[in-house]
């Protein structure tokens, strides 16, 4: 099995563009898609991958297509839009990296935040928390832990996630961070997902105010505007390794629709 590997570039459907990588002027050939054909009998779950845009410091954003295109129910789970909240990682590596999945057409998006991750920082790397950087009730903060940005949309993986999630147009986003323990319902009320995800994730329904009030974050932005439902997952500080490697990659599953071939 071959597992594709494509960049997405502005304005280009995923459907048009071929099986071979895409590499334009202004775009780098993926870091990794030599390592990922060669991995694919090991990642018999992998639709596809593909690269929908870079970082500030031009790392890779990268997507991996796991079950059923063809499957009525779609989803896409982020992970890592904060660099220090690594643990999620995990769990979207063990879906990627195990069985076929059926019944549901789903993306991950392991790290949403390359050059964060890299210096083991919230921030990227211009020092912008890009879960305050969306337009929807985005405001101007100071420069700290949680600053906007200076603008909305300031920032090149912000622009890659919003592009993204408009051409997937899943039904159900789980983002996933860390570490306030809980399923956000703030932004999603009583909707069937966060439900679901409570029971199969073992986690509580909680209501998370960021501190001084949520604004600019992905939840706000993709709620308002995209058709489907994003609900927030807060995981804990130390979840244990079963927790990440089983109970929740069986439940996300579970809470989405889909299941191990």
């Amino acid at each position: 099995m071959s597992v594709p590997s494509r960049v997405l570039r502005l304005g280009v459907a995923f459907a048009t563009l071929p099986a071979a990588v895409l590499v334009g002027p202004a775009v780098a050939a993926p870091s990794g898609a030599a390592e990922t054909s060669a991995r694919a009998d090991a990642r018999p779950a992998v639709v596809e991958r593909v690269v929908f845009g870079q970082s500030r410091r031009g790392r890779d954003l990268v997507a991996y297509r796991l079950g059923d295109p063809g499957a009525r129910r779609s989803a896409v789970v982020i992970a890592a839009m904060h660099g220090d909240e690594r643990k999620p990682q995990v769990i979207l590596r063990t879906l990627r990296d195990g069985r076929p999945i059926e019944g549901l057409d789903l993306w991950i998006v392991p790290n949403a935040n390359p050059d964060g991750v890299a210096r083991k920082a919230r921030r990227n790397a211009r020092g912008v928390d890009l879960n305050r950087n969306f337009p929807r009730k985005w405001k101007r903060s100071k420069r700290g832990t949680t600053w906007s940005g200076p603008r909305a949309a300031s920032e090149p993986e912000t622009k890659a996630m919003m592009r993204f999630l408009r051409r997937v147009a899943p039904d159900q986003v789980v983002s996933f961070h860390q570490p306030l323990y809980g399923i956000d319902t703030s932004g999603t009320g009583n909707r069937p997902l966060a439900r679901r995800l409570a029971r199969h994730l073992k986690l509580p329904k909680r209501s998370f105010s960021c501190g001084s009030g949520c604004h600019g974050t992905l939840s706000q932005w993709f709620n308002h505007r995209l058709d489907g439902q994003l609900v927030t997952v807060e995981l804990g500080r130390r979840p244990s390794r079963a927790y990440l490697t089983r109970t929740a990659p069986h439940g996300l599953l579970k809470a989405l629709g889909g299941r191990r071939v």
